[in-house]
Formats: structure tokens, sequence, C-alpha cells
């Protein structure tokens, strides 16, 4: 019998790390070809890694929350014959199991829990041997004194025994419950380690405000015309489930196409604008693990019907760690609605390297002069930053406004779906 190291495979997208979130083997447990042994979580995604081969489980090479780069070592399997022998053919082919998938089927959750309950580092267990008689006296006898004990949770271990032989009596156990217990030090100081996606998020934030020169306008805007649309289009058609965030990103869509120098970004190695044809809009979403951005491809060519389909899926899977790194990449535009925060404004940092972003505050009851008059209306402020590379204040100010006016009256859309 042979043994095989089996190494973390690339896992696409250009990432080169991962962290060990949860092993599913241990040491001495036999493993098939395809069995996922091992949980990790990337930049992007939680991803299970399936190995190609058959054995048992010889070492593993990491421990739950260590970073493993592509490559590099992470379990070592003894063959069995007819298993080493092919993979050794598949080796030869150049092919290789790709990943089982992304994500996790019980959500952003379970992974918090195996998060709080590691396991220890594997090892081969050592050979049992006879246990050894104690030297110590038991320090509870009586079978009263032990059930007093456990029912209100304290250590006979701990007490100080005043019985003959250093046995733990009933009064000892009294003495220990009445007693207060001290309060717990809270640190002064407590260390987060900055990894996964918490450090891919500061990575690209940081190399976004290094490198892109942005700027922002924003204004205020009735959106009272755009609530009562939705409306309209729920009680027309419940099916669609059109919401706020659908629309406004049918207006950015329709910005878009009207101000398309935004719909780009700068290749620096190339000192070259990239504009493109087609939308890719990105929308900001909370999760557990962290701000996310998934991407709706191809977002011009929905109705807005199928765009808010898409929205709704895109959230939905982002919620339950379902996301793949595609789905969170080659994004050309991000619509972000820090609203829901229940905040009036803000000052993004661009999704590097996007040119640009449209940001929208909560809608709110506020006094509005309206048909000659003040009444109180649906207002909400509109942000917009953008790469001052791409463009000046001409056509972000014109894009803005175009914005706030299918906001105030959506009408407008429909000359230029």
């Amino acid at each position: 019998m042979t043994a095989t190291v089996f190494n973390l495979p690339d896992l696409g997208e250009g990432l080169t790390e991962a962290e060990i979130l949860e092993w599913k083997v241990a040491v001495g447990d036999p493993v098939t070809v395809d069995q996922s042994v091992v949980e990790v979580e990337t930049a992007k995604a939680a991803v299970d890694v399936p190995i190609p081969i058959e054995g048992v489980v010889a070492r593993l090479y990491a421990d739950a929350g260590s970073v493993v780069g592509v490559g590099a070592p992470l379990i070592e399997v003894t063959l069995r014959e007819s298993a080493g022998e092919r993979y050794r053919e598949e080796e030869r082919a150049g092919s290789g199991n790709v990943l089982v998938g992304y994500g996790t089927g019980d959500g952003a959750s379970r992974r918090s829990r195996r998060r709080a309950a590691r396991p220890e580092t594997p090892s081969v267990p050592a050979p049992a041997s006879a246990p050894k008689p104690s030297a110590e006296a038991p320090r509870v006898i009586s079978p009263v004194v032990r059930r007093l004990a456990k029912e209100h949770g304290v250590d006979v271990a701990a007490i100080e025994a005043s019985g003959p032989g250093g046995v733990v009596l009933r009064r000892d156990v009294e003495a220990a419950i009445a007693r207060p217990e001290p309060p717990e030090e809270t640190p002064d100081v407590v260390r987060i380690p900055l990894k996964g996606t918490r450090r891919a998020i500061a990575e690209k934030l940081v190399r976004s405000r290094s490198e892109i020169p942005d700027a922002s306008t924003w204004v205020d805007v009735d959106a009272t015309p755009l609530v009562e649309l939705k409306a309209r289009i729920g009680r027309a058609d419940p099916d669609a489930r059109v919401g706020t965030l659908a629309l406004l990103a049918r207006v950015c869509v329709a910005g878009l196409r009207r101000y398309p120098q935004l719909n780009a970004h700068v290749d620096t190695e190339r000192e070259e604008i990239v504009q493109s044809s087609r939308i890719h809009l990105g929308f900001a979403a909370q999760t557990e693990r962290g701000l996310v951005v998934p991407v709706v491809r191809d977002a011009q060519a929905l109705t807005l019907a199928e765009l808010a389909e898409a929205l709704r899926r895109r959230t939905d899977d982002a919620r339950e760690g379902r996301l793949t790194p595609a789905d969170l990449t080659g994004g050309t535009f991000t619509l972000n609605n820090y609203g829901v925060f229940g905040v009036d404004g803000s000052n993004p940092i661009l999704n590097h390297p996007e040119a640009a972003m449209l940001g929208v505050g909560r809608i709110v009851d506020r006094p509005w002069a309206f048909e000659g008059e003040v009444r109180l209306r649906k207002v909400a402020q509109l942000s917009f930053t953008f790469d001052h590379r791409i463009c000046d204040g001409g056509v972000a100010g014109g894009f803005l406004r175009f914005v706030a006016d299918c906001v105030e009256c959506p009408e407008l859309l429909v000359t230029h779906l």
C-alpha cells in the first residue's frame, strides 16, 4: 500500500488560498472517490472540496482555521492498490475531479456554529493500555452530594473538602452554591484576525481608494410616484413581485444606456478606458459573512419582472451562502440601497474597478413643495460616486439628474425601454 498527498486544488476566479472551515474526515477514516473531505472558505464563497482517490486518511496537513495556499498539501491518504493505480492514471491523463460545489446547504449559520466548535488537530490515536488505578480516594462518596453538585453546576474537584480523608460533604457543596461567582473580567483588547471575506473586502476597498480618484454628488428626490407605481404593479400583477430595488435597478439600466461612459473601468496597465455595451449590474447585499455584491448579468436584456426575479434569486443565494465566486465578479456598475439600514445618505467607496455607484437612502415622509403647497411626500436622497478619470461632473450630474427625474416621474422609463 502506498500513500499519496492530495493538494488544495485551484478554486478558480484567481483565488490563491482558502481557510479551513471544517474537516469532514479524521485520521484513520476511509474515504472514497468524490467524497467531500473538507469545507473551505475563500475570499468569495464557501466550498466543499472532494477527493479524487480512495483509501484511508493518514494525515491532515492543516487545522480548522488555518489558511492554505492553492497547491499546498491538504491531506495524505494511504491508497489501496487499485485506487492508487487509477489515481496515477488520472494524473498522467491530466484529469482531476473538480469541486463538488460552492456554498453549503445549511447556509452561513451552520458555518458559524462550526467556527465556534473547531476540532482539535487530528492525530493517530494512541494504542489502548490498561487503566491505571487511581492513587486518590474519591472526592464524593454520597450520591446525594454528587446529585446536588450536578444540579447546581458545581465542580466538586474545585471544592475545599472538609470530610475525613478529603471527602466532599453536603455542607461543602452548599457553601460553594452560596458563594457568589466572581465577575468575569472583560478584556481590554479583543484581537480579531483579518482573514477570509473580511480581508478580501479590506484589500479591495484599500485598492479602490488608492487607485481611483472618486468624487460624489447627491440630490433629494420626491419618491412618491415611484412608491405608488410599485403599489399599482403589485395590484395589477402580484406574481411579478416587483419591489423598490427592482425599479431602481431598471432606472439605473436606462441611465447607463443614456450615459454609457459610466458603464466602464480604467485598465491601468494599458492606460485605456474600457467601456462595455453589456450591463452587469451589481447590488450590495448584507449577509452573515459580510457585505457582498452579487451580479445580475446582462441586465439591459431583462424585463422589469425578469430583473426583479434575478435580484430576488441573487439575494436568497447570498443569504444562504450559495453564491459562487463567478456570481460575485464581473460587475460593471453597482446599486447600493443603504436605506435598508435606516440611514439617509452615504459616501461609499467604489467597487473596484467599476467607475460608478448609485446609492439610495431611506424613503421617509418629509415636508415637500408639491403643486404650490407644502405637503408630506415620500422623500429619499440619491448619491452618486464616480471615477473622475472616466468622466467629469457634466456626465455624472446628467446621469444623477436623469435617475432623479425617473424616480419622480417613472413614466419617463417608457421612452427609454
